[in-house]
């Protein structure tokens, strides 16, 4: 017990001395960091889902097949949803300001809604596409190409997909992963063009667009996983696994006696994170202060992506205190 309150003691010393302030200066490195890493991944990603989409309208125009007409709208919508997720990383990195307290990080959320509905959009025009060439069906040519035009756009969309989803969950964008999972339901709607130029070199005039159904049903299955990424984000959903980590980090700061409120919150691809402790009632404001001081710290340097945290101090009365504190909290979120 005494070797505790000398560490406690040591602690507040250190804290007097060393410059502190209530987001980590390392975290914003960090943050400046991922917002460069996302900007590379959608340059990158760009110019590999441009090269292939120019190739394969060449070989659409050439051929008349409308599976591979579907795969080219996708890589072209996939390489448009660049344009509002740079724009989003641009603005987060702005400093916030009257209006906007909590800064700019929200618009890659306003992104990410946006690369849903390309999803969305593309889905619909290749059901329109392989409905009509269903109904008026229409001989496909250059075959060889057609099928070597699938296999690479399957390749390179797989390889965008990875490295956006990798890239993504890294920093912690939800846009960013969408965007991803864009891009592998790209690479497989052009590995499905595969089994339509062979039908299509069969002679069966119905593969291509029957093929092209097949793509649709598939966009609307990652347009599912994509949007529930984006509208967990927009509702502020965090894993729970990173709120456990966060309590736990307050749990170990001395003169915490309980934690009684925990509210964490993303702001494009950081965190912000709000909590109450529970100090002895006995200290001083200065002490409490100290602590609270102390948690924001330990928080911002402990828990992944966490750059901003807010900790209040309340005294510890008597026992049932951080039960009433959670019957408040309670009150007020209803």
């Amino acid at each position: 017990m005494e070797h505790h309150h000398e560490h406690a003691r040591w602690r507040r010393v250190r804290h007097l001395l060393t410059p502190h302030s209530h987001h980590g200066a390392d975290k914003v490195d960090a943050v400046l960091e991922s917002s460069r890493a996302g900007m590379r991944a959608l340059w990158i990603s760009l110019f590999v889902l441009g090269g292939m989409a120019l190739v394969q309208a060449v070989i659409v125009y050439l051929s008349g097949s409308v599976a591979l007409l579907g795969d080219a709208l996708h890589n072209v919508a996939d390489t448009l949803t660049a344009v509002p997720l740079a724009i989003a990383f641009r603005l987060g990195r702005r400093a916030a300001t009257r209006a906007y307290t909590y800064g700019f990080g929200r618009a890659e959320d306003l992104a990410g809604v946006v690369v849903v509905l390309v999803i969305a959009a593309s889905a619909a025009t290749s059901a329109v596409l392989a409905g009509q060439r269903l109904l008026e069906p229409r001989p496909i040519t250059h075959l060889p190409w057609v099928f070597a035009a699938g296999l690479v756009g399957f390749a390179g969309n797989e390889l965008v997909a990875r490295y956006r989803i990798a890239v993504g969950r890294r920093i912690g964008s939800a846009a960013l992963v969408a965007d991803g999972l864009h891009a592998r339901t790209d690479g497989f709607a052009s590995l499905a063009v595969v089994p339509a130029a062979g039908g299509a070199a069969l002679g069966w005039g119905w593969a291509d667009p029957v093929v092209g159904l097949g793509i649709t049903v598939a966009i609307c299955l990652v347009l599912k996983d994509a949007a529930r990424e984006v509208c967990r984000r927009l509702m502020d959903r965090v894993d729970p696994e990173i709120v456990d980590r966060a309590e736990r980090e307050l749990r170990l700061i001395p003169g915490v006696r309980d934690v009684t409120t925990l509210r964490m919150r993303w702001v494009g691809h950081r965190l912000h994170a709000e909590a109450a402790v529970v100090v002895d009632a006995h200290l001083s404001l200065i002490a409490a202060h100290e602590i609270a001081a102390d948690a924001e710290r330990q928080l911002t340097l402990h828990v992944p992506r966490l750059t901003e945290a807010s900790v209040h101090a309340a005294p510890q009365t008597h026992p049932g205190v951080g039960h009433h504190l959670r019957i408040s909290h309670a009150r007020m979120a209803r």
